[in-house]
């Protein structure tokens, strides 16, 4: 529970172009969780539309640099490269996984949404959530650990 932020590509390219101008960033990135999610519109009386996570593969490029401008976690589906997870490891961040194809029922769980930079982005401009409850589970740690490849090693055992 608490408030993560969304972004995919569009938006993490954008802002760490304007950070390489010298400009501030929209948003404070210190101790943040970035959702990597493009919802869709919100029905009448709902913050939000179906908000399931986005292949994390496509932010790993610019993953490191997130991490050393202060991010600390970020939430997605799928693997993330050698790269990443030795970034976490070495920058003390977490990647969670969250249930692919259950965007209806995680948003159920979003109780707040607001576009807090990049409103020309659409479904990829950075939003500002309220979570409670929110399941996801903890793929890659600071600790350099993979649940993914854990799972693997213990299938070819049996």
């Amino acid at each position: 529970s608490g408030y993560i932020y969304t972004a995919r590509d569009a938006a993490h390219k954008r802002l760490l172009e304007s950070l390489d101008k010298g400009e501030e960033p929209p948003i404070d990135l210190k101790g943040i969780v970035i959702y990597y999610c493009g919802p869709s519109p919100a029905r009448p009386g709902r913050p939000i539309g179906a908000a399931g996570p986005t292949t994390a593969y496509r932010m790993d490029p610019f993953t490191p640099r997130m991490l050393e401008l202060g991010v600390k976690g970020f939430i997605g589906k799928g693997k993330r490269s050698k790269e990443v997870i030795e970034a976490l490891k070495t920058l003390k961040g977490v990647y969670f996984a969250a249930t692919g194809g259950a965007g209806a029922l995680l948003s159920q769980r979003i109780k707040e949404a607001e576009v807090v930079a990049y409103e020309d982005l659409g479904p990829e401009a950075i939003r500002r959530l309220y979570v409670e409850d929110f399941p996801l589970i903890v793929v890659n740690d600071a600790y350099g650990n993979d649940l993914y490849e854990e799972g693997r090693r213990k299938y070819r055992k049996v």
